[in-house]
């Protein structure tokens, strides 16, 4: 499938209508192969798209690890330069024909080193903004922490803010589709075609993607796809908490240092959602500026990563198509171009609520005015299953104390409705969870039939309590609504790696059989189940291969080769309530 969204932000389906946006005027031209020297003296190439007549124009940066012709970047940078604008488009350190030693993410000064060398050509006017998403979005918070001068706006779509909270890792998990499907199979090598990727028909067994990720231990799965290590796969693996190394790709940590305005774009599906988030949140609370404060947006649709109209199962409708290269040309004529066309003055939150498929704004996230509401699990001892007798509701459970299954690493529940992207093969997006539900290795908690619209938008949190026989194990769940044919369709999810209850950065094994709290950070959405259906939550312990498999031994991650069956025990009493906690708000 073809995306240029993902890579730049081609112009995607209908046009959000625009005030004072600059019209089609320029001829252009094409510089490429140009040399950008970095100050440890390596050359990275970039392609320059520019105005033929003489400048100075403003400067639209991207910075990429896929190649700067790669497939729908062309058109939106063709775009940029007709409106007036120098759009450069370089290959990121140790990519294609930059020079140096690739290592993803690492960074270091080439974001600071390539923005200050355009504000210093004879095109440029000295402002420079950034665009681009999911990795090239991820780079422009890696530059703007380092503050360079000439630096006016970054407009990061659909990126991480932190590699180990929101890339790699979620709850302690290891994100195992993306860490060998993105990192191993596909990016040690010069290419980005899927038709290269080891799921293809005329690979053997051995080397498709859908089996390599069944390899134990995965401390040595890059060997297995490749037969080399890859180095940045096994230093991923070996910090399995939020230590120094993670630290150090961390923009979260860095909010403060960022003086300039930053929009964030993303999808409720996306994988990196918890980028987009608090990438909006951090600048708003701890921006290195009161304008980078007051200025920060956020955009959040029904998507994956990346735009469109239908997904998963679901097709929102013509709204759900606001074009990223349309608000991307508002954001920057305001910002390096002067040009009073008030999105500063926008409210910054905008965000589409699902189940009534309508946009709405606000002035901040979480909404102001929300009534964050317990809502409790109970059951009759049953729950196993949709057809078991678990509940949901706003009252103290009452009934039989707990639920239990049993967690077999070697048959995992499997992913359907990933948030994923990047051509894993795998479901992404809303899909109908019966399937999964009618597995008995799945607690599935369903609230009544509701008369009324009920709101949600903002964070989703589950305060679970259960034990496990092990030293270690994962808990999942996930956010479903129900409607009046029975079809449940997934709206938000989250893990936890019990070791990591504390937090990622508290490393802590369990006592087996004993009851814990566990915080699930289902990160969040804008949903309004309509009357007529049901609140659902569902609990389990695998989700894979979107996770990797917790082989509840207790061993590290990636260092066991052997597996066991956990017991589980999922409490619900007085003392012991579990419950999800929905941000509920009035219907838009």
């Amino acid at each position: 499938m073809n995306r240029p969204w993902l890579f730049l932000g081609g112009a995607m389906g209908a046009a959000l209508a625009l005030a004072q946006s600059t019209p089609i005027a320029e001829t252009i031209r094409i510089d490429s192969h140009v040399a950008v020297p970095m100050r440890d003296g390596v050359r990275l190439y970039a392609d320059v798209y520019r105005p033929r007549r003489d400048g100075p124009f403003p400067v639209i940066v991207t910075r990429t690890p896929y190649g700067v012709q790669r497939e729908g970047a062309h058109e939106a940078l063709i775009k940029f330069a007709q409106r007036g604008y120098v759009a450069v488009m370089q290959d990121t350190r140790g990519r294609f024909e930059s020079e140096g030693e690739w290592y993803p993410f690492r960074e270091g000064n080439d974001g600071y080193d390539t923005i200050e060398w355009a504000a210093k050509q004879t095109w440029s006017n000295g402002k420079v903004g950034m665009a681009g998403g999911s990795y090239l979005g991820n780079v422009q918070w890696r530059a703007a922490a380092l503050a360079p001068p000439h630096l006016v706006t970054i407009f990061p779509a659909l990126a991480s803010t932190s590699l180990y909270h929101n890339t790699f890792f979620t709850g302690g998990a290891f994100r195992l589709s993306l860490a060998i499907g993105w990192g191993v199979v596909r990016m040690p090598f010069r290419i980005m075609n899927p038709q290269y990727w080891h799921s293809e028909t005329y690979s053997p067994d051995e080397l498709r993607y859908e089996n390599i990720e069944w390899t134990l231990p995965l401390a040595t799965a890059d060997l297995a796809s490749s037969g080399q290590t890859v180095r940045h796969y096994r230093d991923w693996v070996k910090h399995q908490s939020y230590d120094d190394y993670w630290r150090a790709f961390s923009d979260e940590e860095r909010f403060g240092n960022v003086t300039v305005p930053a929009h964030t774009y993303g999808g409720w599906y996306d994988l990196l959602l918890g980028g987009t988030l608090n990438g909006f949140t951090g600048m708003r609370r701890s921006g290195g500026s009161e304008r980078a404060r007051r200025e920060a947006k956020i955009m959040i649709g029904p998507w994956g990563h990346g735009a469109t109209q239908k997904f998963g199962e679901v097709d929102f409708g013509p709204s759900a198509m606001h074009s990223l290269f349309d608000r991307q040309i508002r954001w920057f004529d305001h910002y390096l171009k002067g040009i009073d066309n008030g999105i500063d003055r926008d409210r910054p939150v905008e965000i589409f609520f699902m189940g009534v498929n309508r946009w709405a704004r606000f002035d901040d996230w979480p909404i102001p005015g929300t009534k964050f509401t317990p809502f409790y699990l109970s059951s009759g001892g049953h729950a196993n299953t949709l057809r078991g007798d678990g509940a949901l509701s706003r009252t103290m459970p009452a009934g039989a104390a707990k639920d239990e299954y049993r967690y077999d690493p070697a048959q995992p529940v499997p992913s359907v409705g990933a948030h994923d992207c990047c051509g894993m093969p795998m479901s992404t997006g809303p899909r109908d969870q019966r399937g999964v539900e009618s597995r008995n290795d799945v607690l599935v908690y369903t609230g009544d039939i509701l008369s009324r619209p009920v709101a949600i938008a903002g964070p989703v949190t589950m305060k679970l309590h259960a034990a496990t026989d092990g030293r270690d194990t994962d808990f999942i769940v996930k956010l479903v609504d129900v409607n009046e044919s029975g079809v449940a369709l997934n709206l938000a999810q989250g893990v936890l790696r019990a070791r990591f209850r504390q937090g990622v950065d508290k490393m802590e094994l369990l006592e087996p059989n004993r009851s814990y709290e566990f915080p699930i950070d289902l990160l969040g959405t804008a949903h309004v189940f309509r009357p007529g259906h049901r609140i659902r939550i569902a609990v389990t312990s695998s989700d894979f291969p979107q996770f990797d498999r917790n082989p509840n031994t207790g061993e590290d991650l990636g260092a066991s080769s052997r597996i066991r069956i956990a017991r589980q025990t999922v409490y619900h009493t007085a003392e012991r309530a579990s419950h999800v906690i929905l941000p509920l708000v009035d219907v838009p």
